[in-house]
């Protein structure tokens, strides 16, 4: 096993006082329109010679990929010639067809006579074209065989999808049946089909060799492995006698605490953590009569319950403890949740010492559009504030409405609809002082797909890693990034085959936790949502205590949201990173190096005290190891900040104060502290530039309590800023006027810095960075 080692602490420096609504998207001509012209002729000519590289086809067209200014109507297309056909459109990407030679050929004329400098008749249709391309093999594959490459068995199985021809009926079943008779000649055995106007699916087998032809198919929009991530049934149905008798974790394990439906405090998994249960619903008891609770406390007691029940080991660290808060419908209408909820936790804290409580619970009937934040979020806040707890909440799961896709759009939209009103966070996820959490998807494979090999009809709407077609996104106020992290909630799917009807809870695609019903025989349950995302974070939050027995709330969230980052998987699903972390936040933690360090990534922390327009400075150490030249490998800075402001709903800034960082390279702390000196008011703060290069920037994050930020680096130069300069990290604090007598003279904080050196598993970044440190001397911090 690899060697940890603690956090190292690091020590401050010293103190230092002091859109409106447009129009419609237009069409500008380019800078130089006979070069424009002249470039989309080149392009042309390559694209022709791409695709005069394509087989089969039902009839000759030639298929061109267009890339267009964002808001372009692809129909205008029709303006050039008639007989230019609209295939689809993605996003700014237009797949046409040319009907005909003389399609062909008219195009082109346009392009040479701009490109001459003459006259051209609705040029604001060129103008609007910014690249002509071919569909080449590359554009065919699909997710998971970019990803994994083709199997390296004999032969395999693939999943291929056709240029749908939904307006022409004849046009369609001649395609159907040329491509089937391809399939033949080419011995390539179709083992299943689902032929639809607007999708038509084929599952088959072939080698290599022919898969290579497939990709060079001029019908052929996508080629991609079948689904393979799945929930095998042999895993859900164990008898749970197999599993050895859970023992009660130690006396002074962490405490969780679970605010749900109850739980069923009997379940064999469950009952030797089960530390105390109580209802806090009037007139109700506190055992679970839905279920939803008991599926979350699995969640939250082991984290990764999957991966447990695939080994076959359950060894709980930490103590559970239930409140009931939700009645047997999963509700609260006997009076106001936020009471029930309030006396929950001061109960648990009071009397238990409890510190981190998951509520996996949303008021569909609250989404937050912005404005005031209200009732349990500002509950939840000023909890937070007074108490020093810490709440992992559920970003809340999409509502099926007259609002969502329908059918075949579940996957075709796919993810841009999670950026629509519908899918706002709701109510508590907007609590600045929580940590809220989306979902992601796990498995692509659904119970029926895993019994039926080569039926292709049931189509995950999600590939593994990447946001659940039911996770909502934010922002909350201010603008602040929520939600903050995510984990595996689950999936949906559609069936070609019954008019693409969503199959959610029975595709199977959710996340596998305890069942209430487990006297019955049935002691485990699938299910999906952001419930089931959140009590994992809880899981991993609570679990810090282990290390850190002292640990802040402030620390836990500064410390998950360090370690997390962006699944590869959904990385480049949206166009513009502010997209993606409205959904996806700061991404998915990983616990690698969470609750001690280790040689190639070192993590800094302190905690801190700062008053009212002051700066606090901290110099972090960058050995020279670091940053050596040589072969390009990934290197990265990260740092974390959490505060938890007092708030008030009355006023136009929710919270009180603003507490941020900056990364800066400057030569010496006299020359990075001048700067900063001069800089107390916001507009002057702004301006100063920090390290270039950060993921997610100083403006976003610097909106909520708990900002985040990384800087990678493949290479560094010898003009490279860490290789000349020191490296600092700037921590401000400014009150909102109205706010300085709530703020106590001096607000806490918790900072988190790490390096690590990611490639280089035989790195000693650790033993540098604490010979530094430890050669420092002490610097007296002026009070």
């Amino acid at each position: 096993m690899e060697e940890t080692f603690p956090h190292l602490n690091i020590q401050r420096e010293a103190p230092v006082n002091e859109k409106r609504p447009g129009g419609g998207p237009r069409t500008a001509p380019p800078d130089d329109v006979p070069s424009h012209g002249r470039w989309l002729l080149g392009k042309l000519a390559n694209a022709t010679r791409e695709t005069s590289e394509d087989i089969g086809g039902f009839d000759e067209r030639k298929l061109f990929r267009f890339t267009v200014q964002k808001g372009f109507n692809p129909d205008d297309l029709r303006k050039i010639s008639p007989e230019i056909e609209v295939v689809s459109q993605e996003d700014e990407t237009v797949i046409i067809g040319f009907a005909t030679n003389a399609a062909m050929a008219q195009f082109e004329a346009r392009l040479s006579s701009m490109a001459s400098g003459q006259y051209v008749t609705n040029k604001e249709v060129i103008y609007a074209l910014q690249s002509v391309d071919g569909w080449s093999p590359d554009d065919r594959k699909g997710w998971a065989l970019r990803q994994q490459g083709f199997p390296a068995d004999e032969d395999f199985l693939l999943d291929l999808e056709i240029w749908p021809l939904e307006d022409k009926p004849d046009a369609r079943e001649q395609a159907w049946t040329k491509f089937e008779s391809w399939l033949s000649e080419q011995s390539i055995k179709k083992l299943d089909q689902v032929r639809k106007p607007e999708l038509t699916l084929y599952r088959v087998r072939c080698t290599t060799a022919q898969a290579e032809l497939l990709l060079h198919h001029r019908d052929i929009r996508s080629i991609d492995l079948p689904p393979s991530f799945s929930l095998e049934r042999s895993v859900e149905f164990q008898d749970i006698q197999q599993f050895p008798e859970v023992q009660a974790p130690s006396a002074e394990a962490p405490g969780i605490v679970v605010l749900d439906s109850g739980i069923a405090d009997g379940h064999p998994l469950l009952k030797g953590a089960v530390a105390k249960t109580a209802s806090f619903l009037p007139g109700e008891g506190p055992h679970d009569e839905n279920g939803h609770g008991t599926h979350v406390a699995g969640l939250a007691l082991y984290g990764d319950f999957e991966k447990h029940l695939r080994k076959g080991a359950f060894t709980p660290t930490l103590r559970l403890y239930s409140g009931r808060i939700l009645d047997k419908n999963n509700e609260n209408t006997t009076g106001f949740v936020e009471n029930h909820i309030e006396e929950a936790v001061r109960y648990f804290f009071m009397e238990h010492n409890c510190r981190v409580f998951n509520l996996s619970f949303g008021d569909s009937n609250k989404p937050y559009f912005g404005g005031h934040l209200k009732g349990l979020s500002v509950t939840l806040d000023t909890l937070s504030r007074e108490l020093g707890v810490l709440f992992v909440v559920s970003s809340g799961n999409h509502q099926i409405s007259a609002d969502s896709p329908n059918g075949l759009e579940w996957r075709d939209q796919y993810p841009n609809y999670l950026l629509n009103k519908s899918w706002q966070i709701i109510e508590p996820a907007p609590a600045l002082n929580a940590l809220t959490v989306g979902s992601l998807a796990r498995h692509n494979k659904t119970f029926n797909s895993q019994q039926h090999s080569h039926d292709p009809a049931e189509i995950p709407i999600a590939q593994p890693g990447q946001p659940s077609p039911f996770s909502r996104s934010g922002r909350s106020v201010d603008g602040a990034i929520k939600p903050e992290l995510v984990a595996h909630g689950g999936n949906w799917a559609i069936n070609a085959r019954a008019s693409y009807l969503l199959l959610d809870r029975v595709a199977r695609l959710g996340v596998i936790s305890t069942n209430h019903k487990f006297t019955s025989g049935y002691p485990f349950l699938v299910d999906g949502g952001t419930s089931m995302a959140a009590p994992q974070v809880a899981h991993l939050a609570a679990s810090i205590f282990h290390e850190h027995p002292d640990a802040t709330a402030n620390f836990i969230r500064a410390q998950l949201c360090l370690n997390a980052a962006i699944p590869q998987a959904s990385q480049h699903i949206f166009m513009q990173n502010k997209a993606l972390s409205r959904v996806c936040g700061y991404g998915e933690v990983d616990d690698t190096a969470l609750k001690r360090s280790l040689e190639n990534a070192v993590t800094l922390v302190t905690e801190g005290r700062i008053e009212n327009k002051r700066h606090h400075f901290y110099e972090i150490p960058v050995p020279p190891e670091f940053t050596s030249s040589g072969k390009k490998r990934l290197r990265q800075i990260a740092v974390a900040l959490a505060y938890t402001p007092p708030v008030r709903s009355t006023r136009i800034k929710y919270r009180a104060t603003r507490i941020d960082f900056k990364l800066i390279a400057a030569r010496d702390l006299e020359h990075v502290t001048t700067m900063f000196n001069k800089a107390t008011k916001k507009d002057d703060y702004q301006s100063i530039k920090e390290l270039a290069g950060a993921t997610i920037g100083q403006t976003a994050r610097s909106k909520g309590t708990v900002q985040a930020d990384s800087w990678n680096f493949l290479q560094f130069n010898s003009n490279s800023a860490l290789r000349n300069k020191k490296l600092f990290v700037v921590v401000t604090r400014n009150d909102f006027p109205w706010g300085e007598s709530l703020c106590d003279s001096e607000e806490s904080y918790s900072l988190l810095v790490s390096l690590r050196d990611k490639d280089n598993l035989s790195a000693q970044l650790y033993t540098h960075i604490k010979a530094r440190l430890d050669a420092r001397i002490p610097v007296r911090v002026r009070v």
